[in-house]
């Protein structure tokens, strides 16, 4: 008989014999852990609108505190914040370049139960996010 051994922090995969009632558990996502928040950090989202998140990029970069910006995308947010950082770079005219890295993110859900029999169980799951760097390409001149 195989045992799963997993260090701390590992996920707990719901095996297909064991099925949850959905009266019995409520899902609680917690919030992603964040990069530290620096002034040119914007973290970018679904619930904004898009043209406030591209002019808030914008303003960022023409107020000359800063030579560049990241743009942080998670999720679903990730073709958000690409297409933020390809219309800056097509609106500036050939001033700005573009730096990506993506990578993955482990996110911790909750499943608290409703009925005083049940534990509470934990599981982690992985999503993408990517990072891009927005910067005024340097002149040599």
């Amino acid at each position: 008989m195989a045992e799963n051994r997993g260090g701390s922090g590992q996920s707990l995969h719901l095996k297909p014999e064991w099925e949850m009632d959905p009266a019995e558990y409520t899902l609680r996502k917690r919030l992603p852990r964040k990069l530290p928040k620096r002034r040119n950090d914007i973290y970018i989202n679904m619930k904004t609108n898009f043209r406030t998140q591209l002019t808030r990029c914008q303003k960022l970069l023409d107020s000359g505190q800063f030579t560049d910006i990241c743009i942080h995308g998670l999720g679903l947010a990730v073709h958000r914040a690409i297409n933020i950082a390809l219309q800056l770079q097509a609106n500036s005219f050939g001033e700005l370049q573009i730096s990506a890295n993506t990578s993955t993110v482990e996110l911790v859900d909750d499943l608290e139960p409703e009925v005083d029999h049940a534990e509470r169980i934990t599981q982690i799951r992985s999503n993408s996010a990517i990072h891009i760097r927005v910067f005024h390409a340097a002149s040599k001149a």
